[in-house]
Parts: structure tokens; sequence; C-alpha cells
């Protein structure tokens, strides 16, 4: 890639998450730094308002605002060619992303978003995979909360099991523990458009019933099922279990990242993901709300009349709620051999894991690529695939994350 302008620039920055996502950067690495960035999007006043929110008057002129519209390609490949790394919270991707992707690859612009809508990811991957390998563009998706937490938990996980026992875990367990989080307009609006779009295209139904959906090209499924739908026991954690509302994207993300990696996993590594309960009670009670909610939104009507009452893009939890929101999840890894050999991962975040610990995990995630820490070529990857152990070092030093073994 030749010297550009920027090191990164934030493509959405007047969005809700967009915004969460300034405030962070400019509080860890500055506008008069050795970090170049800008922001970008269609409304020059609206971004204009956002640095004024974060810069003081005689500051704001060192962080630059550019122009793009996703209806344009020929801007956002302008956009693009300024730049090293373009993060893009614009969604629903779905709708606004294909052209960005588009225009990333063409100029060989390394790229990261917050998607969690696995047909789109799909469908891109396998319409860029060749063009992003031949330009250089590398592409990481799922760099929020969904999937950062589960991949690099996962990731974590194998290490310590090879560091400790020289093999990888055949089976890993990830289980969300304490959790508290709001809900954004912009996420239910991407979920409402993914309901949509399946409601009406039996394919996008099919990539979403598929535990391989995001599997690279070619290559044989493993022996996972479907995610979790009613009430489990679990024995490894001597609790009931409900499904994980997030574990239809998580699953997919982790399972392409051993095959990115070369199946350092085996090529039988299983994974799933769920909700502990204190209860068999709750866990039914939890597993019957997710169902008929989702049930309710995938319906025509349900649908329309629910986006009247739920939070409209833009809207989202304040800075209250973020900063007292949090997550724990617990990954077991299962020895193939010997169960007293298993190994159990804690990953926590300090914030609102949606909002406020994806601001920051997408913000890392877009200074590691535009820092060059990886050692991929151009193509679509995970974020433990393309930037693994830095990363990882990031989130705990700069994003409030922590990975411990507990046992």
């Amino acid at each position: 890639m030749r010297q550009r302008q920027f090191d990164l620039i934030l493509f959405g920055a007047s969005g809700f998450t967009g915004q969460l996502v300034v405030e962070y950067l400019i509080d860890q690495y500055g506008v008069d730094g050795d970090l170049k960035w800008a922001i970008a999007g269609r409304n020059r006043e609206k971004l204009e308002q956002v640095r004024s929110a974060w810069l003081p008057p005689e500051q704001c002129g060192q962080l630059p605002i550019l122009s793009a519209d996703t209806a344009d390609p020929s801007s956002l490949e302008r956009l693009c060619r300024q730049t090293r790394v373009l993060c893009s919270t614009v969604g629903p991707y779905a709708k606004t992303g294909t052209p960005v992707v588009a225009a990333c690859v063409a100029s060989g612009t390394h790229y990261c978003d917050l998607c969690g809508e696995v047909p789109w990811m799909a469908k891109v991957i396998a319409s860029y995979q060749r063009a992003a390998r031949a330009s250089g563009a590398r592409l990481i998706h799922a760099c929020g909360f969904d999937a950062i937490p589960s991949d690099m938990g996962t990731w974590f996980l194998q290490r310590a099991m090879h560091e400790r026992h020289g093999v990888s875990a055949g089976r890993v367990k990830a289980r969300v523990g304490r959790i508290r989080s709001a809900p954004s307009g912009g996420t239910v609006a991407s979920v409402l458009n993914l309901l949509q779009e399946a409601g009406r295209d039996r394919a996008v139904r099919r990539v979403l019933a598929d535990p391989y959906a995001l599997y690279p090209a070619g290559v044989e499924p493993g022996g996972d099922g479907a995610d979790q739908r009613g009430a489990r026991f679990d024995p490894d954690f001597h609790q009931w279990t409900s499904p994980f509302i997030m574990a239809g994207v998580n699953t997919r993300i982790v399972r392409r990242s051993n095959a990115l990696l070369g199946f350092p996993w085996g090529e039988d590594f299983r994974y799933d993901e769920a909700v502990l309960n204190r209860s068999h009670y709750q866990a039914v009670r939890a597993a019957v709300a997710t169902g008929a909610g989702m049930f309710a939104l995938a319906l025509g009507p349900t649908r329309t009349l629910a986006r009247h009452f739920l939070p409209q893009p833009g809207a989202g939890p304040d800075r209250a709620e973020r900063e007292a929101g949090f997550f724990e999840i617990f990954f077991r890894g299962i020895h193939r051999r010997d169960r007293t050999r298993d190994i159990l991962v804690k990953v926590t975040g300090d914030m609102d894991p949606g909002y406020g610990s994806t601001a920051k995990m997408l913000g890392e995630a877009a200074v590691c690529l535009a820092r060059g820490e990886h050692d991929v070529g151009g193509g679509f990857w995970t974020p433990a695939s393309a930037l693994g152990e830095k990363l990882l070092d990031r989130l705990i030093a700069r994003a409030g994350l922590t990975f411990d073994v507990i046992g």
C-alpha cells in the first residue's frame, strides 16, 4: 500500500455508535499524535457537531471531515484511496455496506466493521474474496461485542490449553454469565431488516440456519448443529442454560477463525454458546421469551407495529447506562483425552457490551489494522485469525477487557 494521507477514517461518525468511537479515539489517541485519522459521512453539518462535542474549538481543525455517500460509489472510492483503513459503523450493512466493501477492495484499503448480519457477510465474502486477495485489502467483520469476546476468548483459551497440555481443546463451551446492557436503535434496525429479508427470501433463511455459513468456500463443515433453542442443563457448569441471541453470529465467526488459521483446533472442533441461569424456571422463561420475541418480529404486521415502540436509529443508552453496563463470559475448553485437564477461562468487559465496550473494541481493531499489526494477506478475515495476540494486548491494555484462566 502506497503512502496515504490517513491511517484511519471512521465512516459513519455521526451515528450513535460512530460518535462513541470518535470519543474513544480522541481519548486514547488524540488528534495531534502519530495516528492520523479523520471522520467521514454524508452530512457534514452533523459531523461538525460531533467534532465540536468532543474537541475544543482550537483543536477542531486537527480532525479532518470528509464527505462520502453509500449511494455514490465514486465518492466512496475517493474516500478509501486516502486511508490505510476504513472503519465503518454505517448499517444495516445489508442495505448500505456492499458499496463500502467494494470500494475498499478496489482501492486495496483495509476495512473493519460492527456487522452481525451473517447472510450479508456470507454474500460479500463470496463476491469479493478473490478481488480482495488480489488488491491486498484485509477486511474484518464483527469487531464489536459480536464477535470479539467470543472469537478472542476462544483463541486465548486454545493458546492456554496448548501451553499447559500441548493439545487443543476439541470443544469449547461459551456461557454468558452476568451481563447488563441496553438496546440501541441501530441494532434494532439491523435485526428488523435481517428478519424482513429472511421472511421474503428462502436463501437468507438457509444461511441463517447453517452453522457453517461463514466457512471458507470448499471446506468440509464440522460436526456442530443448530444453536440452542430451549432450556438445557449443562453438567460442566452445573447450571441451567437458555439461548444466547448473539450465538447465531458468534459461533459462525469462531468456526471461521479455526478454518482460516488452518485448523489448529482440529477439523472436528466444536463450539457453542448459551446463557447461564440460576434455575430451571429462569432458563425456561428466558428461552420462551427469546423464542416468542423473535417469532413475533419475524411476522410482518407485528414487526411493523414494533418499529413504533422500539428504539429508533440514532438512539441508544446514555453515558450513565453505558458506564453501568458490563459483561462476563465463561469458556470451558474440553480436553480431548482427559477431562481433569479441562480449562476454564473468563472474559469480562467494563462497560455496556453493545455500545461502551463495542466502541472500544472496534476502535482498537481499526488501530491494530492501521498499525500493520497483522501477518495475513488480502481477503476476508476474523479478528482472531488476522490480529491475534496484537489485538488481545490492545483489548487488555486499552479497551477494558480481561482474559483470565480461572480453572
